[in-house]
Order: structure tokens, then sequence, then C-alpha cells
């Protein structure tokens, strides 16, 4: 069904969406209604550390876990004390948990186990964002972020992080009629920071494939392998289009098997095949228990550029 909705949004001539126009006014009049409730009149949760949302205005991926590591482990370095409150989303979990290795990612969901191996912040989840907070408040912790939550205006937060892409989105309606969740002008523009920003003209980063690591004995290769020549690629994500197109400009030939974000895959998901599988990090989570000797997890290193610095300097 997700294929089919992407298909409408990205594909079909903007003609065929216009019966749905009405229902995007509808749906405008309801969030700016949410949206004034919760900021002008209603109470709203207020933690005693300071709260990073990152978040984005668009259905899909946009890079919003990658750089919530980044973020994370580059205020780690300058000796600030991190939490991290993961959206639980696929987990079981309805009380907060704090996240430990030994986390199952059915019970606490795949991008909970992530950040708990990607960096050095408390990783809390629960089905609920203001209880998460409250269960970890009373720590000492400099930032508390939020990975996703723009929308959670429930909760006041010091700071917001919105990922976009650069030139992106051909078609720019609300849901839905197409992808948006909010209208940009919900937004300050000095809030948008951009996932596949190559130069220093806006605020930004790029996501690039670093190195290829088996998911049993851990030997790591370089894309350039020539054991990686012809692969599967078994995938959960959000939007893997940018990954597929990162892989075929390495020369990978691939065979794609794609699932709707946050699949919980089963064993006779993997194909039986003496090719390696490539997973990210986030299907591995969920992979992990089968211990297929030829899946290979793709790993990623966020490149900030100096404007994105000069932003998160700013706020420290």
């Amino acid at each position: 069904m997700y294929r089919l909705i992407f298909y409408i949004w990205h594909k079909l001539p903007k003609i065929f969406l216009i019966p749905f126009l009405p229902l995007s006014l509808v749906f405008f009049v309801i969030i700016t209604i949410r949206k004034f409730l919760f900021t002008k009149i209603l109470s709203r949760y207020t933690a005693s550390s300071k709260i990073i949302i990152i978040g984005n205005i668009v259905v899909g991926g946009s890079g919003k876990t990658p750089f919530t590591i980044w973020l994370s482990n580059y205020l780690s370095s300058r000796k600030k004390n991190i939490a991290i409150v993961s959206s639980g989303y696929g987990s079981a979990s309805k009380e907060a948990t704090i996240i430990t290795p030994q986390s199952k990612a059915n019970r606490v969901g795949d991008e909970a186990i992530v950040l708990q191996q990607n960096t050095s912040a408390n990783i809390v989840t629960s089905n609920n964002r203001i209880k998460s907070t409250m269960h970890i408040d009373n720590k000492d912790f400099d930032y508390i972020i939020h990975d996703d939550g723009l929308q959670h205006y429930k909760m006041n937060r010091n700071y917001e992080f919105i990922i976009s892409k650069i030139n992106k989105y051909h078609n720019n309606f609300l849901l839905p009629c197409g992808p948006f969740r909010e209208p940009k002008f919900f937004h300050s523009d000095k809030k948008y920071i951009y996932s596949n920003c190559y130069d220093n003209e806006l605020p930004g980063f790029y996501v690039k494939i670093s190195r290829i690591r088996n998911g049993q004995n851990q030997d790591t290769f370089f894309l350039d392998d020539k054991r990686f020549t012809n692969c599967y690629l078994l995938t959960a994500i959000a939007d893997s289009r940018d990954l597929i197109n990162d892989l075929k400009k390495n020369n990978i030939k691939i065979e794609s098997l794609i699932y709707p974000d946050h699949y919980q895959f089963s064993i006779d998901d993997i194909p039986l095949t003496n090719k390696p599988i490539l997973v990210t990090e986030k299907d591995f989570a969920k992979l992990k228990e089968y211990k297929f000797e030829n899946i290979y997890i793709i790993e990623q290193s966020v490149l900030p550029n100096d404007k994105l610095i000069k932003m998160v300097e700013e706020l420290i």
C-alpha cells in the first residue's frame, strides 16, 4: 500500500490529485487549530533539561536518525551529558524503558537499538514521549534529544532541527493530497537543515556509505571489494531510493527486496542465496537473531557543513 501511495504522490501528474484537495484543506484547518491550541492556549509539559526536537514535515525518510546520532556524539564530544528519547515505533513497550545492549528490537523498536549502538547517550523509549522524558528528567542531563516528535506540541522545546531536502519534493501538497504533514511556513526558515547538502550554501549535511561490516564476525570491507559486485539489498526503511542510488553509483549490482518502514522481518523474508545480503543498521537490529553469515551491514557517516556546525555551536 505504501508503494502505491508514494507512486500517486510522486509519479502521477498533479491533475490526478485534484479530487483530494478538499481533504487537504480540511487537514490544514485541523492542524492549524491543533497547533494554536497547544502552543497558545493549553498547558504544555516543560522539562528541567533542555529539549532538542529533531523532526521533519514530510512523510518518509529524511535522515532524522543519522543526524540524531551525529548530534548526540558531537555534543558528547563537547562534554555534554546527553539522553535521547526514541519514538518507539514498532515497540511493544508501554512503559518508559532504558535501552541496553540486551534490548530487543521487537520490544523497544529498531531505531532505539541503532541509537544505543552508535552513541554514548542514555536512550529511553515508550509509546508516550512525555512519559519517556519524565522518566529521565530527574537525572543531570544537559540536553534531551527527541528523535522525531516535531508535531508533538504537548511538549515545550528549546531547540528544533527540521530535516528537509533541497529541491526534492515536486509535490508540496498537504496530506492526503501530498506527503506534507505541515506547511513549511509553520516553522522559521532558521530551523531547517538539509540532508542532501553537498556545499556550504545552506546549513546541512549528507550521508555517505563508509564501509560494509559482516553481521556475524564483524569483519569490515570497503565498497569496492569484489565480493559485493552482485548483491541483494534487504531493507525496511522509509525511503530506500537514495541508498539504492548510492550503491549503484559504486557499481554494485543489486536485487532489491523492499519492505515497509519498521517491518518486522521473519526468517522467511531472508533470501536463500550465497550472494551477500546488504542491510542497514536499522534492518540488522531485527535480523541479527537469525545469524546468517552472508548478511552485511551498510555503515554510513554523516558529513556536516560549516553552517550546520555553527548552528550547533550556537546552542551549546
